[in-house]
């Protein structure tokens, strides 16, 4: 899956030497928790609720409430941001922006083609793709099997479900160490009983089943 897939695409900006405020007042009205900076159409900076809990709260200080309030009110937002963006394209695999983030301790990306924005990616949307991906809030059956892990033995378990004319909509294989994986299969079809049984009958153990309905 592609990172435009599941990114915001368009997201709300803000000018670098905005008022904090103004800020504070777009992420509360748009309930979003991150903000690109922009000088003209250029990326500069990220925003985020941390960085101006930051800019609002700092660890030494011997400013009074009142002194605080009032330099918040004159802050912009150069003032608060993250200088340092990290960029992906559009067209990069969710695993590449996954690793990017990972590496960097970030939780979001800008997404940028041709030098320009074209939106933005959180690990929320990560999370989402993941599900999606397991198609956990399908209706249908999921059964995990427990399978030596040599060639075509996939292929075994599909002809299996195969054979009862049960379609298959999502497949995950989980290696282990032991010479063994569990393959997670999710099939639409509810009652799976007769599947189960052929399965252990070849030889697969069933560890679990989770329908949904």
């Amino acid at each position: 899956m592609y990172v435009k897939r599941k990114m915001t695409a368009n997201p709300y900006t803000i000018s670098f030497d905005a008022p904090i405020n103004e800020a504070i007042e777009l992420m509360r009205e748009k309930s979003i928790k991150r903000i690109p900076v922009l000088k003209g159409e250029k990326v500069v900076g990220m925003l985020t609720h941390m960085d101006i809990q930051t800019l609002s709260s700092p660890k030494t200080t011997t400013l009074s409430v009142f002194e605080l309030n009032y330099l918040l009110s004159k802050a912009k937002v150069s003032d608060a941001m993250t200088k340092e963006v990290i960029t992906i394209s559009p067209d990069a695999l969710l695993e590449e922006a996954a690793i990017l983030m990972r590496e960097n301790r970030i939780s979001s990306l800008v997404v940028m083609k041709e030098n320009k924005l074209v939106g933005i990616i959180t690990e929320s949307d990560i999370f989402d793709a993941f599900i999606d991906l397991l198609g956990f809030r399908d209706v249908g059956t999921r059964i995990t099997v427990e399978a030596a892990d040599v060639p075509g033995a996939l292929a075994d378990i599909c002809e299996i479900f195969q054979s009862f004319d049960a379609n298959i909509t999502h497949t995950v294989v989980y290696r282990g160490s032991s010479g063994k994986s569990d393959v997670v299969i999710r099939t639409n079809t509810m009652n799976t009983d007769a599947i189960e049984k052929k399965l252990e009958e070849q030889g697969y153990k069933v560890v679990h089943v989770l329908k949904n309905e």
